[in-house]
């Protein structure tokens, strides 16, 4: 007997036993849990089966890729595709193009998006309202591809990194998602931060801005991932300037060349030579496969670490009350 039930008497019923949730559901809650459990099963392979297929493709023998064998686990491991990749003349030099423009890209974009959602929530600001419907209203406009090459042209971004930059970095989106979070901080911090004296940006940069850390992280995301994907920037306006190239724009060329080899082969009539060294031989397949998993990569690996804020900023930040 414990020390309680001794002075009392009584059993002790302190200790509450664990129940399991199923037994306090009846029949038919229990079908519609399993049903439900397996409705999210199927969702989540659904949605994390493309990534492991591609992975798995990206590694198994390039002719059993080719032909469609690999489904469901790698055949023939090797690694020879990323050390073919590897060799692709200036790689390096246009990752670096990639992270820098990423790095950048990001860091601007999130400032000016948390700035000016600040400053359209302030009442202090000149024609705010007029200012805000302004920026907001280029959401739906798009002149097209011609005119803003030309538009490029004539400001001098083509052959220049900050083409990649300068067009992306004012997003009227992301704006409206930092001026729909401002809006939910409560107004006595701001009120308190100008009694002690704090002006615009100091109230901004010490009180505000530590605040929205959790929209500023979704903003980040998808600034970054639209960075990290974007190579029609690069098509369009790095003509002369190859050691601008981005990762994005080297692999696209690999796989057209990739494409081009896949043709060549099929038109060979000696085709028993070359079947002898298409397990580890380059493929379009195998190409296009390989690419997938290096462009992704890096954002499937980042995700994780953002993921608590990212959820955080979306649903305070479209939630209102």
């Amino acid at each position: 007997m414990g020390e309680g039930e001794k002075m009392t008497g009584k059993p002790n019923t302190s200790r509450k036993r664990h129940v399991n949730p199923m037994d306090r559901q009846s029949p038919g809650d229990r079908v519609i849990s399993v049903v439900t459990y397996i409705v999210y099963a199927l969702f989540a392979f659904v949605c994390a089966y493309p990534f492991y297929y591609i992975i798995i493709n990206s590694i198994s023998a390039n002719n059993l890729s080719e032909r469609g064998k690999v489904l469901f686990w790698p055949m023939e491991i090797h690694f020879k595709n990323y050390s073919r990749m590897a060799g692709i003349p200036g790689l390096m030099d246009a990752a670096k193009v990639s992270v820098l423009r990423t790095v950048v890209g990001t860091v601007l974009t999130v400032m000016i998006a948390a700035f000016l959602g600040y400053m359209f929530t302030r009442e202090t600001m000149w024609k705010r309202k007029l200012w805000f419907r302004f920026v907001a209203v280029t959401m739906y406009f798009n002149a097209g591809i011609i005119p803003w090459v030309l538009c490029m042209r004539n400001l001098g971004l083509n052959n220049n990194f900050w083409g990649y930059i300068l067009p992306m970095i004012v997003q009227p989106f992301y704006i409206i998602l930092c001026k729909t979070y401002c809006e939910s901080v409560p107004r006595e911090l701001q009120e308190a931060a100008e009694i002690d004296g704090a002006g615009t940006l100091r109230g901004f940069w010490q009180i505000m801005l530590p605040v929205i850390k959790p929209i500023l992280a979704t903003i980040a995301i998808f600034a970054a991932v639209n960075q990290w994907n974007s190579f029609q920037d690069n098509l369009l306006l790095m003509t002369n300037r190859p050691d601008l190239n981005t990762l994005q724009y080297v692999l696209y060329q690999y796989i057209t060349q990739a494409n081009s080899l896949k043709a060549l082969l099929s038109n060979t009539t000696n085709t028993n030579a070359i079947m002898a060294g298409m397990a580890t031989a380059a493929t379009a397949t195998s190409i296009r496969m390989s690419v997938t998993v290096v462009v992704v990569l890096p954002v499937m690996l980042i995700y994780p670490f953002f993921q608590r804020f990212f959820t955080k900023g979306i649903m305070i930040g479209a939630v209102k009350g």
